[in-house]
């Protein structure tokens, strides 16, 4: 398929074709011209670097939301919200090669003038600063302790090195920053490749661990009344549920939707991907997709199965309870910070490009532009992290509107504007899907949160 220029293709991320001929499965062009094109990320570099978008601090919260649902209610759901991700994503690649646009915020102008350009550029901005800012607000609460796990005597927190905010500036200031300095996305597939390797052992330590506490769990038990409660207790305790229904499954769809957003990283990638065809990219979120869903039931599902329904929101605060000296915990535990370390360059990508696509337009690369834009967000992303002291709901109001727009609600209103397909055809229906479930999704869940906010408060 032909592709033409588009005036919204990104300065920095245009994609040329190479020496392939122009058919149905041809790269992404420019100009539609053949151009020498530099060679571009590969496919492993490409699906490290998608799962990396994927994954993050969600994997923690999920056997919570199986605990919620039970273990055939939380797979279906997490079936459903993967396929309707990997669909939502084929209707962006599909739009891409249609107007040769590379960039979320071209494909919301061609579907809604400007303002659909504003407002996508509005929500990746939301979405990807509060996701930093959440990533951050673990590092600054979650490393001392890790670090203070490793240590064999426990100091009075007066040390630089149990000081969290000390911590967050200085790992921002010598690894988030000049990571996230590089203006080409497949750069970070190494340290993509990396944090998957950290959730890989945290997958692992979820299996091993999971015949490493008893069950019923240990509660102190002392005088011969609780031990006989216990003992009776323990045929229910240590039972799976399959089907759970309370006001706590309603968090389960809105935490998958947050699990499986990567939208805003898809078609950077797909611009620097070695020769960049849309079946090529398909097959790369489809392996991304599928590997990530694979490490989700595999770590949900063995977390509840070691403390079933005393599974905590945060899955390695449960282990810390009962194994706080374990070396495997300990270890995980680092790893995952150092996961999501890792990932805070490749979620502000994204959100540097909506900044710059907004304020710049079409106009030609500035590595000053760029260095200042970089600093701005990842300044105003540290300040949130560092003073905010509880920032768990803002985050939660802000992912249960921003995540299902970007991931439902935006790909399925470009697909019905710009595509021209009639109505009757699989995926316009499949596309008024996605928006009536994004929609849908996101109205009970930011009910849910704010019934909650209030009366907590």
């Amino acid at each position: 398929m032909s592709i033409n220029a588009d005036k919204h293709t990104d300065s920095y991320s245009e994609i040329t074709a190479g020496d392939t001929e122009r058919d149905e499965t041809s790269p992404l062009l420019g100009n539609g011209s053949v151009q020498t094109r530099a060679k571009g990320a590969s496919f492993a570099s490409s699906v490290f670097n998608l799962m990396n978008a994927i994954m993050g601090s969600g994997i923690l919260g999920l056997a919570y939301a199986m605990a919620s649902t039970g273990i055939v209610g939380f797979c279906i759901l997490l079936v459903v919200v993967s396929s309707l991700a990997a669909y939502s994503i084929h209707l962006l690649l599909k739009l891409c090669d249609q107007t040769g646009i590379n960039s979320y915020e071209g494909l919301g102008e061609r579907a809604l003038q400007k303002p659909g350009k504003v407002l996508v550029g509005i929500a990746i901005l939301i979405q990807n600063i509060g996701a930093m800012s959440s990533y951050l607000f673990i590092l600054k609460s979650e490393l001392p302790a890790a670090i203070n796990s490793f240590l064999s005597s426990h100091g009075t927190g007066d040390a630089w090195y149990q000081d969290g905010r000390m911590l967050l500036i200085l790992v921002s200031l010598c690894i988030i920053l000049p990571l996230s300095m590089s203006p080409k996305i497949g750069f970070l597939g190494y340290t993509s490749g990396i944090a998957f390797l950290f959730m890989l052992y945290f997958a692992i330590v979820t299996v091993v661990k999971k015949w490493a506490i008893p069950c019923p769990l240990p509660h102190n038990v002392t005088t011969l009344e609780d031990t006989f409660q216990a003992s009776n207790s323990s045929g229910t305790e240590c039972t799976p549920k399959l089907f759970v229904i309370s006001s706590k499954s309603a968090y389960a769809i809105p935490t998958m939707a947050f699990s499986f957003l990567c939208h805003t990283t898809i078609l950077p990638i797909y611009c620097e991907l070695d020769r960049p065809t849309k079946k090529r990219m398909q097959n790369v979120t489809n392996v991304s997709i599928s590997l990530t869903l694979l490490f989700y039931l595999i770590s949900a599902l063995f977390g509840y199965l070691t403390f079933y329904a005393h599974v905590d929101s945060q899955l390695l605060l449960s282990y810390d309870t009962y194994l706080h000296h374990d070396i495997m915990v300990m270890t995980v535990r680092l790893a995952i910070l150092l996961s999501v370390l890792l990932t805070v360059p490749l979620i502000q990508f994204p959100a540097r490009k909506a900044v710059i696509l907004l304020l710049r337009g079409d106009r030609p690369f500035s590595w000053l532009i760029h260095i200042i834009t970089t600093l701005i967000i990842l300044g105003v992303v540290l300040l949130m992290a560092v003073f905010v002291p509880d920032i768990r709901e803002v985050f939660g109001v802000v992912g249960s509107t921003t995540s299902s727009c970007l991931l439902f609600v935006f790909p399925g209103i470009f697909y019905l504007k710009i595509s021209g397909r009639p109505f009757r055809t699989f995926d316009s229906i499949g596309a008024l899907f996605l928006v009536v479930f994004g929609l849908i999704m996101g109205i009970i869940s930011l009910s849910v949160i704010v019934i909650t906010m209030a009366r907590s408060s």
